[in-house]
C-alpha cells in the first residue's frame, strides 16, 4: 500500500502534518476521510497517480493503513470533534485546517507547475475542497460526500461549511467559469440532499452534482447505508454507477488541470 509514495512534511502558520507524495504531472491534493488513510483511500490515491497526476496526501488523523472498523471510525470522529483544527458543527465558517491546506495547495503548485492543482475532499473533509477554491491555484475542486457541518437541524442540513465572504469568492469563480464537482449517494444521511440543493442554487451551472441512487430496490443493489463514493463503497466494475463516478472524477481532473 502506497509503495510508490514517499513521506514528507509540510508546515504552515505553525502547523505541521505528514504528507505522502507520488507521481508526475499536475498536482492533486487528496484529503482523506474518517478514520484516516485506510486501504481504500490509499487505493484511490494510487489510482489518481496512475491517471497521470502528482498526488499529495496529507495525513491529518488516524493510523496509516489501518482498515476501517466501527470502533476505529468512532474514535477518530471523536478526536476530530474536539480538535481545534475541525469545527464540525459550523454552518457559516470553514474549519481552521483549511488555511493549512491552502498553503499545501500553493506549495504543490509551485513544485509541479501547470495551470493549477486539484483538491479532493471526502466525508468530514469533503467541503474543504470548496473552501480551498478561494485560492486561485485550486482549479479542480471535488466534493465527495461532503458531511460538514454535521446535519443536525434544518440549517446544518443545507449548509456548506463556508464563511459568507468565502462563499462570495467561490460564487465569483463559478460565474467566471470555474466548475465544482460533487458526489453523493441519494440516501446518505451524512450528506443530505439539501446540501447539494444549496450548491446548485449558489453556484448555478458551475456545480456538477452526481447523485447515485441508493434507495431501497435500486437497480445496482447499493445499500441504503452507502456513504463513501470513491473508496469504501466503490464497486470497481464497468457499468456500475460508482465506477462511473470515479471515471468522471478523473476526467474532471484532466479537463481542469492538463494543459491542451
Amino acid at each position: 500500500m502506497l509503495d510508490s509514495f514517499h513521506e514528507t512534511s509540510f508546515s504552515h502558520d505553525g502547523v505541521t502534518h505528514p504528507v505522502l507524495r507520488a507521481g508526475e504531472g499536475p498536482g492533486v491534493v487528496i484529503i482523506h476521510e474518517i478514520p484516516g488513510i485506510t486501504p481504500p483511500v490509499a487505493a484511490f490515491a494510487e489510482r489518481v497517480v496512475e491517471a497521470g497526476f502528482h498526488v499529495a496526501l496529507p495525513e491529518l488523523f488516524g493510523e496509516r493503513g489501518r482498515p476501517v472498523s466501527g470502533g476505529y471510525a468512532g474514535a477518530q470522529l471523536a478526536r476530530a470533534c474536539i480538535s481545534r483544527e475541525f469545527h464540525v458543527l459550523a454552518s457559516r465558517a470553514s474549519s481552521p485546517i483549511t488555511h493549512w491546506l491552502r498553503g499545501l495547495c500553493r506549495q504543490v503548485h509551485a513544485d509541479q507547475g501547470g495551470p493549477g492543482v486539484g483538491a479532493l475532499g471526502m466525508c468530514l473533509t469533503g467541503n474543504f475542497a470548496l473552501a480551498l477554491m478561494v485560492d486561485p491555484v485550486v482549479m479542480a475542486p471535488v466534493l465527495s460526500q461532503p458531511s460538514l457541518p454535521f446535519p443536525l437541524g434544518r440549517e446544518r442540513r443545507s449548509a456548506v461549511h463556508l464563511a459568507p465572504e468565502d462563499l462570495t469568492q467561490v460564487q465569483a469563480r463559478a460565474r467566471a467559469g470555474q466548475p465544482v464537482l460533487g458526489l453523493r449517494f441519494t440516501h446518505d444521511p451524512m450528506c443530505p440532499p439539501e446540501r447539494f440543493e444549496t450548491l446548485r442554487r449558489e453556484l448555478g451551472d458551475g456545480f456538477e452534482g452526481i447523485e447515485i441512487d441508493s434507495s431501497p430496490g435500486n437497480p445496482h443493489d447499493i445499500p441504503r447505508s452507502a456513504h463513501s463514493v470513491l473508496t469504501n463503497d466503490l464497486v470497481d466494475e464497468a457499468g456500475h454507477p460508482t465506477r462511473a463516478a470515479l471515471d468522471r472524477t478523473l476526467e474532471f481532473l484532466r479537463e481542469q488541470l492538463v494543459a491542451t
